[in-house]
C-alpha cells in the first residue's frame, strides 16, 4: 500500500496477508464500490462519499468502514479502532476462510453503508457527551466567562481540550493546564489551532 518503509519488501504486511486481501477485494468490487487510491492504499466509495478500505496490519487483514458504527452489528463483527473513535469500525480477518465464512457478513455492512452514503443527511456523532473532568467545572463555577467561551467551541474542540486537561494524573497540574489554555478558549481556539496555522 506504500504506507511504511516497509513497502515491496518481504516484510511487507499486504504480502504477508496477500491472500486475504485478494478474497476481501473481490468482494468489495462485486458489490458495486468504486475502487479508489487514498492515503496510499486502496479505497472504495460510493455516491462520492468514501465507504471503506482494504488493509492489512501486523496480526490480520481488516475491511474498515469509515462510518461503521451506524451499521446494524448484532453479531458484533464490528470492532472500534480505539475507546476515542466515534464512526470508524473495522472487520477483522486471519485467514481466507475467515474471509469466505463471513461475507454475507461482510456485504450486508457494505450494502448499508452504501444506503448511509445516499441519504443526504449529514450522520450526527455516535458518542454521548464528553464528560468534564473535575477541575474544569470547578473552573467553571468561579470563570462564568471560560465557561462560556467553552460552551461556544465546537464538540471537537471541546472534545480535545477534556482529552488534553484529564491526561495529567495530578490535580495541579491539570488545573495548570487549563489556566494555561484560558486565552485560547475566550479566542475561540482550538488546542491546536496555532499548530496548523503554522503548517
Amino acid at each position: 500500500c506504500g504506507r511504511c518503509p516497509l513497502y515491496k519488501t518481504e516484510k511487507c504486511k499486504v504480502k504477508i496477508w496477500n491472500n486475504e486481501v485478494v478474497e476481501l477485494r473481490k468482494i468489495v468490487v462485486s458489490s458495486g464500490l468504486k475502487e479508489d487510491y487514498k492515503w496510499s492504499q486502496p479505497c472504495y466509495t460510493h455516491n462520492g462519499k468514501n465507504i471503506l478500505i482494504v488493509t492489512a496490519f501486523k496480526d490480520y487483514a481488516a475491511v474498515s468502514f469509515f462510518n461503521g458504527a451506524f451499521l446494524n452489528d448484532p453479531k458484533g463483527k464490528l470492532i472500534s479502532p480505539g475507546e476515542n473513535t466515534q464512526r470508524a469500525r473495522y472487520m477483522r480477518f486471519t485467514n481466507v476462510s475467515d474471509v469466505l465464512n463471513d461475507s454475507q457478513e461482510l456485504e450486508k455492512f457494505i450494502k448499508e453503508a452504501k444506503a448511509i452514503a445516499e441519504e443526504p443527511v449529514k450522520l450526527e456523532s455516535v458518542k454521548p457527551p464528553e464528560v468534564l473532568i473535575e477541575e474544569l467545572k470547578l473552573k467553571f463555577e468561579v470563570d462564568s466567562n471560560l465557561m462560556s467561551a467553552f460552551y461556544n467551541l465546537t464538540p471537537g474542540k471541546q472534545r480535545g481540550y477534556n482529552l488534553y486537561f484529564s491526561a495529567p494524573k495530578q490535580s495541579k497540574t491539570r488545573l495548570s493546564r487549563i489556566e494555561k489554555c484560558r486565552e485560547k478558549i475566550l479566542k475561540g481556539e482550538g488546542l491546536h489551532d496555532e499548530y496548523r496555522k503554522n503548517l
